[in-house]
């Protein structure tokens, strides 16, 4: 086997290196004047996001090599990191569970749509959501559709600081538990070769090396253009010219919930149909995806039906489709069960660091070898753990002091539990499942923010648009184990994320302005928001009506301290049945993704790719070509989807420029 091709583990032996430096600068104005209104455009349609960060990357790696330039990989990455920050920015308030890309200002558009939507007007919502949330709809100004009005300065700035605070507490919180699940636990991450192998690829290129690893990268990304011209391109330019856009593929999924309903009663079935998801089903363990395969099943193919059975899922009506029998099963049954294994997942890391660091303690004593067990590699950059807890605790009072001013009759004790206590202890549980299963986002906890309000007392709405101190900073681990397989000095990522805040808020500004400005969003052109913003609405205003006098009372009934109970004691009995017969642990990790997180769509095209990896290509490669092979694939993809959607995308918001121009 070719050496170049051997997995780099251990890497002790390299420098680390700094990352950050004019090229950067110059990468970062161009993804935010460039790339950032394609990845909007595409999010809008699709639900995807241009791989900002490998377009980005090869773009400038393919004009170092005309200029003669050659770029290090510690270049190469924090190039990447700018351009995927500048972009994948999310919501910090309001609708905790979407994620809409196009930077911060994306939050107000999606406050724009709920505002207006048939779901707050039922309730009264639309009526008590705060000024400093967003402009009434009886301003006019959500009709002009336009943030250049004076009505929107204060939602702004609460905007703009709110984020700041929130960026603090991501790196502060995040670089702890990284030194926590990486340093002392010794987990694996294993989505981080994606990034830090399509790194490497690049770097060989940028020095012009016909590598295997180059080659295997360029495949992917011709598979990624091809599908891309079906998936993206078709969808995106016929919508120009036609009321509703060709599909040759649906997007984002292929649902047969409805189809089998009557056979299956409740039961969710269907698969998305973005073979990004293949590709990532190459690269996580095969272990989790069995175990994911296993526990999504077992909930939702073959649990709904039997709930209804009983009883238990009473809202479900036959010939439902995925997004209502999402709604109606999680509310009649699954949320108490995801809060429950949640807890299982916090307890069994918190016990296993306790155990391992009692352990350590009576075979080794207090001695040195037991301190240099923690000591982050040399050169690394680290800074020191109370620094990084001091700036997660100083942002964490800005928010409650912020989050005070603005809701002053929501008891601060509960905003000091948020910060303080929930907030570290859940995004402890996200960092494992990260760095043990790969999860994209670990696991969420949005019904235990929601409940907590509903049993505060409080009453109105404007505390479900707070920015409260609550996150699940648990994904932010991953980012700093990307650093160090690529050797990149912790300072680059500090000064990348300062300079990019600036570029992308500003850029997000203008550009959702413009987008926004050309027609309503959501409209018929943006086929996946059509889908999903309503179930996402009618989730947050089931939510928001909890807490207005004789709103609704699902939520309220929906949450059962007894059901918790009973996951967590079944989440406990599964993990000691596996850890008795000595079965692989990645199983039961994966059982809790597939239960909390995998629908049938997400993990059925995973599945399939992970059979596919070990019982064909493994064997045809050999396995340890096969793991290096893996990630470089699914960075190809990525690759090649996102040229062809950005050419797509530019000739899309050209033609719709001009036309606004003409008419």
């Amino acid at each position: 086997m070719d050496k170049e091709f051997e997995p780099e583990v251990k890497q002790e032996s390299e420098e680390f290196l700094d990352g950050f430096n004019i090229k950067t600068v110059i990468a970062g104005i161009f993804i935010g004047f460039v790339m950032l209104p394609g990845s909007i455009y595409l999010g809008l349609i699709t639900g995807g996001i241009i791989p900002t960060m490998w377009v980005t990357m090869i773009l400038f790696v393919e004009i170092a090599k005309r200029s003669f330039i050659k770029l290090k990989k510690q270049e190469i990455y924090i190039i990447g990191y700018v351009a995927a920050t500048l972009v994948a920015a999310g919501m910090t308030m309001g609708a905790a569970s979407l994620v809409l890309k196009g930077g911060i200002f994306s939050e107000k558009i999606w406050q724009q749509y709920f505002i207006r939507t048939p779901q707050a007007h039922y309730f009264g919502i639309d009526k008590l959501i705060p000024s400093w949330v967003i402009p009434s709809p009886s301003s006019g100004v959500l009709v002009k559709r336009t943030f250049l009005d004076s009505v929107w300065m204060v939602p702004l700035m609460i905007l703009v600081g709110s984020n700041i605070l929130f960026r603090l507490t991501r790196f502060g919180l995040g670089y702890t538990l990284f030194r926590i699940t990486n340093d002392v636990e010794k987990l694996k991450f294993p989505m981080a070769p994606v990034i830090s192998e399509g790194v490497k690829a690049l770097e060989d290129m940028s020095a012009k090396k016909d590598s295997m690893r180059m080659q295997v990268f360029t495949i992917a990304g011709m598979i990624g253009i091809i599908y891309g011209l079906i998936y993206v391109v078709i969808p995106t330019l016929t919508g120009l010219v036609a009321a509703k856009p060709l599909m040759l593929i649906p997007i984002p999924w292929v649902d047969a919930t409805a189809k089998i309903s009557g056979l299956l009663p409740g039961a969710i079935l269907g698969s998305m149909t973005d073979l990004g998801f293949l590709f990532a089903g190459f690269v996580l363990p095969f272990w989790v995806m069995v175990g994911g395969f296993i526990g999504s099943i077992l909930a939702n193919v073959v649990g709904n039906p039997i709930l209804h059975k009983f009883g238990l899922i009473p809202h479900w009506t036959s010939g439902m489709d995925v997004r209502q029998t999402i709604i109606a099963t999680k509310m009649d049954f699954w949320i108490s069960v995801i809060i429950g294994l949640g807890v299982v997942v916090a307890l069994i890391g918190i016990g296993g660091l306790v155990i391992n660091a009692i352990k350590k303690k009576r075979g080794q004593g207090a001695n040195k070898a037991v301190v240099d067990d923690y000591r982050p590699p040399n050169g690394r950059g680290d800074i020191p753990i109370l620094a990084a807890l001091g700036i997660w605790v100083f942002a964490t009072i800005g928010y409650i002091l912020l989050c005070h001013k603005l809701v002053p009759s929501f008891p601060v004790l509960l905003l000091l539990l948020f910060g303080f206590v929930l907030t570290p202890l859940l995004s402890y549980v996200a960092a494992r499942l990260v760095g043990i299963a790969g999860m994209p986002r670990g696991i969420s906890f949005p019904y235990l923010r929601e409940g907590i309000f509903i049993k505060s007392g409080f009453s109105g709405v404007a505390i479900w648009f707070a920015p409260i101190p609550f996150f699940n900073v648990g994904a932010y681990t991953q980012k700093f184990k990307e650093l160090e397989l690529t050797r990149t000095k912790l300072s680059s990522l500090i000064k990348a994320e300062l300079f990019s805040f600036v570029i992308m808020a500003f850029c997000s500004f203008l550009f959702w302005e413009i987008i926004w400005r050309m027609g309503p969003i959501p409209a018929a052109a943006y086929a996946y928001i059509n889908k999903m913003w309503p179930l996402t609405a009618t989730f947050q205003a089931l939510w928001v009506s909890t807490t207005i006098e004789g709103g609704n009372p699902w939520m309220l009934e929906a949450i059962k301290l007894s059901r918790i109970m009973w996951s967590v004691a079944a989440g406990l009995g599964v993990f000691g049945l596996i850890s008795v017969f000595k079965l692989p642990i990645a199983i039961f990790y994966g059982m809790i993704a597939g239960v909390t997180g995998w629908w049938p769509h997400h993990i059925i095209p995973m599945f399939i790719g992970a059979l596919l990896g070990r019982f064909y290509f493994a064997k045809k490669f050999g396995k340890k070509r096969w793991r290096s092979f893996a990630p470089l694939l699914a960075a190809g993809y990525a690759c090649g989807v996102g040229l062809i959607a950005m050419v797509s995308i530019a000739i899309a918001l050209i033609f719709k420029s001009v036309s606004q121009i003409i008419f």
